[in-house]
């Protein structure tokens, strides 16, 4: 059923002046988040296959992701509420749109997690005795325990540092290394050999993908860019269909208005600075395939794909490179191992609320019946969020990871899934963006470069299907 869509009723105060936040700090530890498969292995796989020819697709969807986690951001800002949460007032039938995110997610959930875990045991059998499946089990298990047990922070600071020096490491690298022939890669051109199963993945993963699209909604409520969560919708359909304000005094509106578009200024600024730093890694690490293993043929792939991703920085600064490179992507992915079982669990266990029933207010009094005590029962769920980690992120990762083992296998449909995705992600997030009240409502060029940016991921998905249809015929 379709709600009022109002501005936070108690926005913190508006970010100028000596109480401005430091945007800049948040948006520099979301860069450092961004280092994950997408950079680590697919975009050196794509500088090994193709050089930089499609250096001008990685620029593209930079700014595209820009545009897409502005706009989730917004919606935040503006409410107080998550995305998810407000894809359940999309028309059709009930909570339609909040199933069309969950399904999916499941399964790209798993992978994901399987193939990074297979990514980390094949750096780990590099460096020390034993196999991967050994490491990857343990990778898998350990980070599952840890973060049921809610003991995995201090960790997380740790993998999160080593990121930095990683991607201070690829900045470096590819400083030292790149030559002329990037300016080729900045005139948009289709190879003659393009292999979209190979190249989809890696549009897919660069930066965020469809899920953390999703998750820069909840990083900005957490955050409390706008204020905290929580009150700030109605049930007064009236007031909804016409978008107007809340009710209040003249000045109170006014003030509001300004600080929810102060608070959004602040977070647009913030995701810039994020997503421009890593785009600036995505570009590092194709110049060193470009330059380091496309001369010599050499395109990551298989079990032990980390051999191969040695020679990144192996070739420039021999052992101290190999070792650099495989502690920091050990360390870096294995914190991308505990971000992502924690923040899928999260989004799982919030889904469930919603499609059970759960009010848009978690304060809010549920129905009664066996319908009201579901939703009391999901209002708490912790318990629910503790399965999912236990079953989705770990037992099932580690299934899939023994019987596939071979990390770009597992990655590439977790890829193909992410871009697939998109634009699911972003028609959604159109729909409740236009919905807005007028005044703090994203302007019409905003929302046609939403609308572009999801166009964009439509058609990479469609030319893909149509090419698995084509094979399957020929």
């Amino acid at each position: 059923m379709p709600t009022t869509f109002r501005l936070r009723q108690q926005p913190t105060p508006a970010p100028s002046g000596r109480d401005r936040p430091r945007w800049y700090g948040p948006g520099l530890l979301w860069m450092v988040s961004s280092v994950g498969s997408g950079s680590v292995l697919f975009t050196p796989r794509i500088g090994a296959r193709y050089g930089y020819e499609l250096l001008w697709l990685a620029l593209i969807v930079t700014v595209l992701m820009w545009i897409m986690i502005r706009e989730a951001g917004r919606y935040s800002v503006a409410t107080g509420r998550t995305l998810l949460d407000g894809f359940r007032d999309v028309p059709g039938p009930a909570d339609w749109a909040v199933w069309v995110i969950f399904v999916p997610q499941v399964v790209a959930g798993v992978v994901t997690i399987a193939g990074i875990a297979a990514l980390v045991g094949s750096a780990l059998m590099v460096a020390l005795p034993g196999g991967q499946a050994l490491y990857a089990g343990v990778v898998i298990l350990g980070s599952g325990t840890l973060v049921l047990a809610g003991r995995y922070r201090g960790v997380e600071r740790i993998t999160a540092v080593m990121a930095l020096v990683l991607v201070g490491a690829a900045l470096t690298a590819a400083a030292s290394t790149v030559s002329r022939d990037i300016t080729t890669g900045l005139v948009p051109d289709v190879p003659d050999d393009l292999d979209l199963y190979f190249v989809l993945p890696w549009v897919g993963f660069i930066l965020a993908g469809a899920v953390g699209i999703m998750w820069f909604s909840y990083w900005v409520a957490a955050r409390g860019f706008g204020g905290p969560t929580g009150a700030s919708t109605s049930t007064d359909q009236t007031d909804g269909a016409r978008g107007d304000m809340p009710s209040g005094g003249q000045v109170d509106r006014d003030e509001r208005i300004e600080r929810v578009r102060a608070w959004t200024r602040t977070m647009s600024r913030t995701a810039a600075l994020g997503v421009a730093g890593g785009g600036l890694v995505i570009v590092s690490f194709l110049v060193l395939g470009a330059e380091l293993l496309a001369p010599q043929g050499r395109v990551p792939d298989g079990v032990d794909v980390a051999r191969d991703l040695t020679a990144l920085l192996g070739d420039l600064w021999g052992t101290f490179g190999e070792v650099l490179l495989l502690t920091c992507v050990v360390v870096a992915l294995w914190g991308t191992i505990f971000a992502n079982q924690d923040g899928w669990a999260r989004t799982y266990a919030d889904a469930t609320r919603l499609v059970a029933g759960g009010p848009h207010d978690d304060g809010a009094a549920g129905d009664e019946g066996p319908a009201g005590r579901v939703a009391r029962l999901v209002r708490g769920p912790r318990a629910v969020y503790l399965t999912y980690v236990a079953v989705a992120m770990t037992l099932a990762p580690l299934v899939l990871f023994l019987l596939v083992r071979n990390p770009v296998e597992i990655l590439s449909v977790g890829g193909i899934i992410a871009a697939a995705h998109t634009p699911v992600v972003v028609g959604l997030t159109l729909y409740v963006n236009r919905r807005l009240p007028a005044p703090v409502r994203p302007s019409r060029t905003s929302q046609a470069a939403l609308g572009t940016a999801g166009v964009f991921f439509g058609a990479f998905a469609i030319v893909y299907l149509l090419s698995l249809v084509e094979v399957r015929i020929g």
